[in-house]
Protein backbone atom coordinates (compact mmCIF):
# COMPACT_ATOMS: atom_id res chain seq x y z
CA UNK A 1 0.00 0.00 0.00
CA UNK A 2 1.31 3.47 -0.84
CA UNK A 3 2.01 5.91 2.10
CA UNK A 4 0.68 9.31 1.58
CA UNK A 5 3.14 12.25 2.01
CA UNK A 6 1.25 15.66 2.76
CA UNK A 7 3.05 19.46 1.80
CA UNK A 8 1.69 22.88 2.67
CA UNK A 9 2.47 26.03 1.15
CA UNK A 10 1.42 29.47 3.15
CA UNK A 11 1.03 32.69 1.78
CA UNK A 12 3.21 34.51 4.37
CA UNK A 13 2.44 37.85 3.09
CA UNK A 14 -1.23 37.42 4.30
CA UNK A 15 -0.45 35.07 7.35
CA UNK A 16 -1.02 36.73 10.54
CA UNK A 17 0.44 34.43 12.98
CA UNK A 18 -2.25 33.43 14.84
CA UNK A 19 -0.81 30.01 15.80
CA UNK A 20 -3.79 28.41 15.25
CA UNK A 21 -2.71 26.04 12.67
CA UNK A 22 0.32 25.29 14.74
CA UNK A 23 -2.13 24.21 17.72
CA UNK A 24 -4.35 22.18 15.51
CA UNK A 25 -1.87 20.25 14.18
CA UNK A 26 -1.89 16.38 15.17
CA UNK A 27 1.87 15.70 13.80
CA UNK A 28 3.49 19.04 15.08
CA UNK A 29 4.73 19.79 11.27
CA UNK A 30 3.88 23.54 11.60
CA UNK A 31 6.13 26.27 14.09
CA UNK A 32 6.00 29.84 13.63
CA UNK A 33 9.14 31.49 11.87
CA UNK A 34 11.94 33.38 13.60
CA UNK A 35 11.53 36.13 10.76
CA UNK A 36 8.43 38.53 10.06
CA UNK A 37 6.67 39.33 7.03
CA UNK A 38 5.70 42.50 5.91
CA UNK A 39 3.36 43.54 8.18
CA UNK A 40 5.24 42.48 11.08
CA UNK A 41 4.06 39.14 11.68
CA UNK A 42 5.90 36.31 12.58
CA UNK A 43 4.30 34.00 10.05
CA UNK A 44 3.79 29.91 9.74
CA UNK A 45 5.75 27.28 7.72
CA UNK A 46 6.70 23.55 8.00
CA UNK A 47 8.79 23.06 11.01
CA UNK A 48 8.80 19.23 10.46
CA UNK A 49 7.84 18.32 6.73
CA UNK A 50 8.40 14.68 7.11
CA UNK A 51 5.91 14.43 9.35
CA UNK A 52 2.62 16.13 7.11
CA UNK A 53 0.41 13.44 6.38
CA UNK A 54 -2.01 16.28 4.75
CA UNK A 55 -4.95 16.34 6.87
CA UNK A 56 -6.14 19.76 6.32
CA UNK A 57 -6.49 20.16 9.66
CA UNK A 58 -3.96 23.81 9.58
CA UNK A 59 -6.31 24.66 6.46
CA UNK A 60 -9.23 24.49 7.96
CA UNK A 61 -8.52 26.45 11.01
CA UNK A 62 -7.04 29.39 8.95
CA UNK A 63 -9.11 32.47 9.56
CA UNK A 64 -7.35 33.77 6.78
CA UNK A 65 -7.23 31.21 4.12
CA UNK A 66 -3.42 31.53 3.75
CA UNK A 67 -2.56 27.53 3.42
CA UNK A 68 -3.17 25.20 0.66
CA UNK A 69 -2.59 21.51 1.05
CA UNK A 70 -1.02 18.82 -1.25
CA UNK A 71 -0.76 14.73 -1.11
CA UNK A 72 1.51 12.91 -2.91
CA UNK A 73 1.78 9.24 -3.11
CA UNK A 74 5.03 7.70 -2.00
CA UNK A 75 5.93 4.45 -3.22
CA UNK A 76 7.63 2.26 -1.14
Amino acid sequence: MAKVQGAITVNTHRCKGCNLCVVACPTDTLGLAADVNDRGYHFAYMKNPENCIGCCSCALVCPDACIEVYRVKVEG
